[in-house]
């Protein structure tokens, strides 16, 4: 057990803050969510890996299984198309089933689906390996929503508040090391056709050490004691009645229909970005190296955005930017794209798209959830004490039983239910003044 709860905006008020404080109100975070992120962000990652390793070498994998380049194309696309249906069964999945249970049966699909995808290439006398590739896609593409949505979920139960943006951004960012991989990966691996079956069993390693992971390490879906005030309070509707509440808030369909594009645009770039320069005189290797940029800079992008907004609570103004600045690249890149020689330009650009793009990703996840109130979510959701007053000021008040606070807020319980009335007069000696919202 790492110790009490974490700070949070309560911790940056200096020294004086009591940092017993979080141990008093029953809030507590464990060193094992660190082992429970690293296995998400693994899985993460394979399955992203999965998703893209083709693309690279599309021409290369075309002429040796004898397919199209629209065959090789779907084999990338599969998992944009599984995704609508099965994003709406994973939001149930995650509430229902539990966040272990779900990240072990997405760790063990992912390998199988890997492990499918390798047998053209491993068996003698296949006649249709398309069936084959197309299979392993699909049971890997079942996992990607459940992968995706899972980071912010983990981070709302097992992480106090001040590293909540920081814990999804890795979760989520795994996401995209995965892609960066599949850029570097297949065109480094991928010479000659004699080359795909070492390409295809070298993608199995991640895939099998998650599933291992994920089966041997992770232990309870939610930590014996909330880490925030929270993630105590972590409650959802029922699955039809939140989808209900979520389409009649316009700030979440708005968001949703703006952050759903963006996805599309870049899934798009990277699945045939290959295809785009190579017509152009590009070469494999480049074409990876572009997609290779454009992850690289969005994870730095995204680390640095994710400590700032988790200072400054500043989600909207982040992802507004970003993606205006993600409009004005893009339009760079469909012009640039159809010049041959521009290496340079294109390169810049590239890493120009991940920088102002990718990097918002996390932040509108978490923004998703802060503007989906009061419908339940993939993760925890916030107590009525993160209502208006944090919406208005960014901190919240504890209302605690005989101590003044902001009119029509209830009270603040202890994690096992008990009031803490018998702790009146320490934590008004203690906190003669509203407390910052719980970080932690």
């Amino acid at each position: 057990m790492d110790g009490g709860a974490g700070g949070g905006r309560g911790a940056r008020r200096g020294p004086d803050a009591p940092p017993a404080l979080g141990a008093v109100l029953g809030y507590r975070v464990y060193a094992r969510r660190w082992v429970f992120l690293l296995v998400l962000s693994l899985l993460n990652c394979s399955n992203a890996a999965l998703w893209l390793s083709f693309a690279p070498v599309a021409d290369i994998i075309a002429h040796h299984f004898v397919l199209s380049t629209e065959q090789i194309n779907w084999l990338s696309l599969i998992y944009l198309v599984v995704s609508i249906p099965s994003g709406v069964v994973a939001i149930w999945v995650l509430d229902s089933v539990g966040l272990r249970w779900a990240t072990i049966t997405c760790a063990w699909l992912n390998f199988a689906g890997s492990i499918f995808r390798a047998l053209p290439s491993l068996a003698i006398g296949i006649e249709d390996p398309f069936a084959f590739l197309m299979g392993g896609q699909s049971l890997c593409a079942l996992v990607q929503t459940v992968v995706i949505f899972s980071p912010a979920k983990l981070a709302a139960l097992w992480f106090p508040e001040h590293q909540r943006v920081t814990a999804n951004m890795i979760g989520t960012m795994s996401n995209s090391l995965g892609i960066l991989m599949a850029n570097l990966l297949s065109p480094t691996l991928v010479k000659k056709e004699k080359d795909i079956p070492w390409m295809l069993g070298i993608y199995i390693i991640p895939a099998g050490l998650a599933c291992l992971l994920a089966t041997a390490c992770l232990w309870d879906s939610v930590p014996p004691s909330p880490p925030s005030a929270g993630a105590a309070r972590c409650s959802s509707e029922r699955f039809l009645e939140g989808l209900k509440l979520l389409l009649h808030n316009r700030a979440y369909v708005t968001l949703a229909v703006c952050f759903g594009g963006g996805i599309g645009i870049f899934s798009g770039f990277l699945a045939l970005l290959e295809q785009v320069l190579c017509v152009k005189g590009y070469s494999n290797e480049f074409a990876g190296l572009c997609g290779a940029l454009f992850i690289i800079f969005g994870v730095l992008g995204a680390l640095v955005l994710s400590l700032y907004v988790d200072q400054t609570k500043q989600f909207t103004e982040a992802v507004k930017i970003g993606y205006c600045l993600t409009s004005v690249v893009c339009v760079a890149f469909a012009l640039v794209s159809q010049l041959q020689g521009q290496t340079l330009a294109l390169a810049t650009i590239c890493s120009l798209l991940g920088l102002f793009g990718l990097s918002v990703v996390p932040i509108a996840m978490e923004l998703a959830v802060e503007c989906s109130f009061p419908a339940g979510c993939g993760r925890a959701r916030r107590g009525p004490a993160d209502g208006p007053e944090r919406a208005a000021s960014g901190a919240v008040h504890l209302h605690l039983p005989g101590w003044p606070g902001p009119p029509g807020l209830e009270g603040v319980l202890a994690a096992d239910g008990r009031p803490l009335r018998p702790l009146q007069l320490l934590l008004d000696t203690l906190l003669p003044h509203p407390l910052p919202a719980p970080g932690g």
